[in-house]
């Protein structure tokens, strides 16, 4: 089977696909989106509650830590001083 152009791993157990919404990133052979899941976990709810809300693994949970680590930790900000 081929695979789409654009798509594949971008951190180990977080994959993008052009044809999977919008390749926007998601947990490797699922539909789930990164985003909610970390918003849901920064909003309070355990791993075990999200696990179970998304049927997903803890380590699958850790990988979509892992991925925003990731970006957080290769991010450049530049402060802009007000006039």
């Amino acid at each position: 089977m081929s695979q789409t152009p654009g798509a594949g791993e971008i951190y180990p157990g977080v994959t993008i696909d052009p044809q999977i919404v919008h390749g926007k990133p998601i947990f490797t052979s699922t539909r789930i989106l990164v985003a909610p899941v970390l918003g849901a976990l920064a909003a309070g709810d355990s791993i075990e509650t999200v696990c179970a809300a998304c049927g997903m693994t803890p380590e699958r949970i850790q990988a979509g830590i892992g991925y925003a680590a990731s970006l957080v930790a290769h991010e450049h900000v530049y402060r802009i001083a007000h006039a």
